[in-house]
């Protein structure tokens, strides 16, 4: 039998990715949505003001929140960096007491996988980052943090949460890894900043296997580090996009130059996080795409 999963942040590249899965597998879908609804699967809510109707979540199985506004959508003013902050905490704090409600009513319990990031980390140099590191210090660490506990009503409620703090997503379509292969293809796409920078990187297909991974096995619990265990360096990165589109990899984008493009948000894009999933590979998952080079063809594969 499918499962009936509700998603919030549906239209963005995970959300759509992940929904697509879901009903490729026999699932049904409730898809949480900030506007009037135009399709039978979608449900209104309105997490700025803490609203979800309970009927949203009859017979479902479990929720995966992944709503939030776009982190480096636009350059980081004081407006959009309360946005980020605001939009993640509102939706995580709506549909946690919205599950906890639900079972306190109902009896039924409703599984819960909350997004999160990397960012919870901060800028950590060498160190391996596995879930029981501490957080870090700067905006992004604070932000993931006031976001992982939004979610406290529903484990105060006895449910299992489990928070997946993504790296970068390795996609075509959208995400970290649009631009960085757009600017690969014309032979541009040498180091950011030193390159040493440790990037945690994971295939929008592992992603979406490791979410549903966390779906189907409802005992797990806790944060897990969504990012492949190959380890890489940006600049690692950078060469291996150079060698499998037989372009140039060698002119350095220096920290200053991108700092002016992008602002603020280029200390996050050049934080160093050597991410290890050590809860997800314990619990029995294994990657498709493991190691970086197989991960970049799936890329330019897909």
């Amino acid at each position: 039998m499918g499962k009936r999963v509700a998603v919030t942040g549906s239209t963005g590249l995970i959300g759509d990715a992940l929904c697509r899965h879901l009903v490729g597998r026999g699932d049904s879908l409730v898809r949480l949505v900030r506007r009037p609804t135009q399709v039978a699967d979608e449900r209104e809510w309105d997490p700025a003001h803490g609203r979800l109707e309970p009927t949203a979540l009859e017979g479902v199985d479990a929720v995966v929140n992944l709503g939030g506004v776009g982190i480096g959508d636009k350059r980081w003013t004081d407006e959009h960096k309360k946005a980020v902050e605001q939009s993640r905490v509102d939706a995580t704090d709506t549909v946690s007491r919205a599950v906890a409600d639900h079972l306190e009513k109902t009896g039924r319990r409703i599984r819960l996988v909350s997004g999160s990031a990397v960012g919870f980390y901060g800028d950590r140099g060498d160190e391996v980052l596995t879930e029981s590191s501490p957080a870090g210090d700067d905006f992004l660490s604070g932000v993931v943090q006031k976001w992982e506990a939004a979610a406290d009503p529903a484990r105060d409620a006895g449910l299992d949460v489990a928070v997946i703090r993504t790296g970068l997503v390795m996609s075509r379509r959208g995400g970290a890894f649009e631009p960085i292969l757009r600017l690969a293809r014309l032979g541009l796409g040498g180091p950011l900043g030193s390159g040493r920078q440790w990037f945690p990187w994971i295939t929008l297909v592992d992603e979406v296997r490791a979410i549903v991974h966390l779906i189907d096995h409802p005992e797990l619990s806790g944060p897990f580090n969504l990012a492949a265990p190959g380890e890489a360096r940006q600049k690692d990165v950078a060469a291996e996009l150079g060698r499998v589109l037989s372009r140039p990899a060698i002119l350095p984008a220096p920290r200053f130059a991108i700092r002016v493009a992008i602002g603020e948000f280029a200390d996050s894009v050049l934080a160093s996080q050597r991410m290890n999933p050590e809860a997800l590979t314990a619990s029995g998952f294994a990657f498709e795409h493991p190691d970086l080079a197989s991960g970049v063809i799936w890329l330019l594969k897909h």
